[in-house]
């Protein structure tokens, strides 16, 4: 299964959403709608660096202690093909 998204593009999202709340123009319920879809995409955001955030850890501890014939647990590893 081939990555659909990105880290990068999670920053383009956010600068995005940095730009609708920029908007001059929303005022009252509009406003107040965007700061919801902010606060929402933000725990998103979240939850997604962190899961970045095991894969990378499990891929440094993996070169740093691991023999060659060990393997990172599948969902740590971040790939499809390792075996766990």
């Amino acid at each position: 299964m081939a990555l659909k998204n990105t880290l990068g593009d999670l920053n383009n999202h956010l600068f995005a959403q940095i730009e609708r709340l920029s908007d001059e123009e929303l005022t009252g319920e509009q406003l107040r709608e965007e700061i919801e879809r902010s606060k929402a995409v933000q725990g998103i955001s979240s939850q997604i660096i962190n899961n970045a955030r095991v894969v990378l850890d499990a891929a440094k501890f993996n070169d740093d202690h691991w023999d060659a014939d060990k393997k990172t647990p599948r969902m740590l590893s971040g790939d499809d093909n390792a075996k766990s």
